[in-house]
């Protein structure tokens, strides 16, 4: 049994997060961590809200509420939701909490004592209509790298390249869109990236198993030439910036910043787990603690890479301590809305919220696990999402399913029927299985996401195709006992897909289970075929559920169309 440890981007507090954000980060994480416990696996899933930073301060402040009782609140509907979605985190935290400010405060004393943390006078961006410092994304402006117009303060979306503010040609406040701004001089703490980097180009050299993607992010960064990264900010909420547990003089009105404390939540949130549980962190997280033993697998979309593979190890990396660094990191490409961005403010997009009043979590969990923006960027459409759902969900695995339980409650009183003997269909049958069994497994293992989905489909398909082939309602007529043994073939056949539907579609696969009397959640098949559709015992008592899935009809795409204005 092997340790897995998995984390997923932290969703940022401010607001309910939309099916890209799902689909780029957590909504793979989970189908990874639920294949590996079925595997037999010690797995800890770990995420959190991300909650520091200027967004969280103004949202609090649009919603009437203090920042506190803001963030609280939406850490709630985020947990909630997640749940409802099937996510199967073992610990959904907060990076407010003070597991993370310790541990914040913690590495930024090592790496001061080790020399990579430096008090430096800056300049940086002051609103004077808003009579506040600008943190790095609430400025944006023209990129003096490649022209694009809304760069923000930290990184250009267009090109990737990270920025300072005072870099922006023309820059505004996006609080307020006043260019009525100006440089102040300011006292900061520096992380000195460019001492490290060639620790950190060689610690990228010795990840393997990093997606392509994530790797040609990093060493982008890298050839292009690191630069020290301010992690402290001007602002009231957030990780108090101590030296040795005392406020540090000049920085009493300063916090941490954002992207320096929230990946120490990946720490933080474990340590959060631990505490409540009564578990012990350590064994995750510290080689001097037995994480040496623990597989350590991330995802994220690519804008979080640069900061994962350069920031984040370079705070790892000069704290000089045994910390446990991730072995794979899977990065994921866009999800975008019809060709262009999901936007909360123009209402653009379906949300994690909405999805779930149209449709149940499984619809959306398997539409955005078959599509996923693994390799490219892809786009929702009603249009794909209809097709997704009625070709693969409905006609193949709700077809099969469904068909084969009412014959079975017809013709064979419900029970599973004995007699007869498997012939050369379920020899064929047999060992296309194991054949579709053993890919399956092998891109899950891979965390191919797109692949992996098309596997299990593959699988589907072997089922529908027997039952066409054998026709046990044309059997029963004539050969009683060859229609026994196909509908017991077929029946297993459904106990098989009820085991390895579980990363995917977990809901449907805990009905499909039940409605066979097998256990739930259930462990991963085998690589014996025959061993695998011989498990249901002639005379077990089966039921047949309500139709698992409703097919989606061209009414309903048009009038959903129009409602998100999915097209505009």
């Amino acid at each position: 049994m092997t340790r897995i440890l998995i984390t997923s981007a932290l969703p940022y507090i401010n607001g309910v997060k939309h099916l890209g954000n799902l689909a780029g980060s957590m909504l793979p994480a989970d189908v990874y961590a639920r294949f590996q416990r079925a595997r037999g696996h010690e797995v800890l899933y770990i995420c959190a809200t991300d909650e520091h930073g200027t967004p969280a301060e103004l949202a609090a402040a649009d919603a009437g509420q203090d920042v506190f009782t803001y963030c609280e609140e939406q850490h709630r509907i985020q947990h909630d939701l997640g749940r409802r979605y099937g996510l199967s985190w073992d610990w959904f935290g907060r990076s407010s909490s003070p597991q993370n400010a310790r541990l914040t405060q913690h590495f930024a004393d090592v790496l001061e004592d080790n020399g990579f943390i430096e008090e430096r006078t800056d300049k940086l961006v002051y609103s004077i209509d808003d009579a506040r410092f600008l943190p790095d994304r609430y400025i944006e402006g023209t990129c003096p790298h490649c022209a694009y117009p809304k760069a923000r303060g930290d990184q250009c979306d267009n090109c990737g390249r990270l920025l300072d503010p005072v870099d922006l040609i023309e820059p505004y406040s996006v609080v307020s869109g006043s260019k009525n701004l100006e440089v102040r001089e300011t006292r900061h703490l520096y992380l000195l990236q460019t001492k490290l980097a060639d620790r950190i180009r060689a610690w990228v050299d010795s990840k393997p198993e990093f997606s392509s993607l994530a790797r040609s992010i990093a060493l982008k960064h890298l050839d292009e030439g690191l630069i020290d990264r301010g992690v402290t900010r001007d602002l009231a909420w957030g990780v108090p910036v101590l030296r040795r547990g005392e406020v540090r003089p000049g920085f009493e009105n300063k916090v941490f910043y954002v992207w320096f404390d929230a990946p120490i939540e990946y720490i933080g949130a474990t340590e959060e787990w631990a505490d409540a549980i009564g578990g012990d962190w350590r064994r995750w997280w510290r080689l001097d603690d037995g994480a040496g033993e623990v597989r350590y697998v991330q995802f994220m979309g690519k804008d979080n890479v640069a900061f994962h593979t350069v920031s984040f190890p370079a705070t790892i990396l000069g704290s000089g301590e045994p910390w446990k660094s991730v072995d794979v990191l899977k990065a994921f490409n866009w999800l975008n809305w019809y060709g262009g961005k999901f936007s909360t403010s123009q209402r653009r997009g379906v949300f994690m919220d909405a999805a779930l009043d149209l449709l149940p979590a499984d619809y959306w969990r398997w539409h955005l696990t078959a599509g996923s923006p693994e390799h490219s960027d892809s786009s929702f459409t009603w249009e794909q999402f209809q097709s997704a759902v009625n070709r693969d969900l409905a006609d193949v695995l709700g077809n099969f399913f469904n068909r084969i339980l009412k014959f079975c409650e017809s013709r064979f009183e419900g029970k599973v029927p004995e007699g007869g003997a498997p012939g050369p269909l379920e020899e064929k049958l047999c060992a296309d299985v194991a054949a579709g069994l053993a890919d399956l497994t092998t891109q899950l293992e891979a965390i191919e996401v797109r692949k992996s989905a098309q596997a299990l489909r593959a699988l589907w398909v072997m089922g529908n195709e027997y039952l066409q082939e054998a026709a046990p309602w044309t059997a029963i007529k004539t050969d009683p006992a060859r229609a026994a043994a196909v509908v017991r073939t077929a029946l297993n056949l459904a106990g098989l897909y009820a085991r390895i539907c579980a990363p995917f579609i977990p809901f449907t696969a805990e009905t499909m289970a039940q409605a066979l009397g097998e256990p739930y959640p259930p462990l991963w098949p085998g690589p014996d075929a025959a061993a695998e559709l011989g498990r249901l015992e002639p005379g077990r008592k089966v039921s047949t559920p309500p139709v698992l899935f409703k097919k989606i009809e061209d009414g309903e795409v048009a009038a959903w169309t129009k409602q998100f204005a999915g097209a505009s």
